[in-house]
């Protein structure tokens, strides 16, 4: 099997080392040492993945989650999830440098996230607190040239292991909360687009950089007619 075929419909252990394997003799084959990103349509991205619980040994896990990081930073992306590569384990990779301009870092609460992995993410509002959502605009890697503003808990609680088998169990907020929003649901086959205001779709070469730019996109809700919650 390459990367991009039809995906069988149940995931044996051999057939998921076997894809494995495949993922990073591609990525050896292509110069930087990344592979490529399955877009909308692929049916991976709409699979829910299987629990990591094991299938791949510690150095194979940690080849293909250095594939992943370099193939998110090359994009670049801020978050990959391994559906993203046709392979449908519950494994993430997320970086983020964090907002330049100070106003769109305090606005968006976006400080840099440094580099971790998540295995078998799940994620819901704090307990005991009122749910808050708010509204930005995002973008995808495997929905390239487009983008939209999605509602999302500003701050969520965030369950799992990291790459170790270290439990997690912490409270994020602003961005680092979207991020794992983001790719966590790409962990159960949802896009951003699923919960995204359709009226802000707007293409990323365009007037989308002016509508993105703001802080928060009060002038793209007002023109385009979206609320922003």
């Amino acid at each position: 099997m390459t990367a991009g075929e039809a995906l069988p419909s149940r995931w044996p252990l051999e057939l998921v080392r076997g894809y494995v394997d495949k993922v990073l003799e591609v990525a050896a084959s292509i110069p930087g040492g990344t592979v490529p990103i399955q877009p909308a349509g692929h049916p991976s991205l709409r699979t829910r993945a299987l629990p990591y619980d094991g299938q791949l040994d510690d150095d194979v896990l940690a080849a293909l989650l250095e594939v992943m990081r370099r193939t998110m930073h090359a994009a670049p992306g801020v978050g990959l999830a391994a559906p993203q590569i046709g392979l449908p384990l519950a494994l993430a990779v997320l970086a983020d440098p964090g907002a330049a301009d100070p106003e769109t870092a305090a606005v968006r609460e976006r400080p840099e996230l440094p580099y971790r992995v998540l295995v078998n993410p799940a994620y819901e509002a704090v307990p005991g607190e009122e749910p808050e959502h708010v509204a930005f605009y995002e973008g995808c890697l495997s929905v390239p040239g487009l983008q939209a503003v999605v509602p999302r808990l500003r701050r969520i609680r965030l369950t799992g292991t990291d790459e170790t088998g270290e439990p997690l169990d912490e409270v994020l907020q602003g961005w680092p909360a979207r991020i794992v929003q983001h790719e966590t649901d790409h962990l159960n086959g949802t896009l951003y687009l699923d919960r995204a205001h359709l009226r802000s779709l707007s293409t990323t070469d365009h007037l989308g950089p002016r509508w993105a730019g703001e802080p928060r996109p009060l002038e793209a809700s007002r023109t385009l007619g979206f609320p922003l919650d």
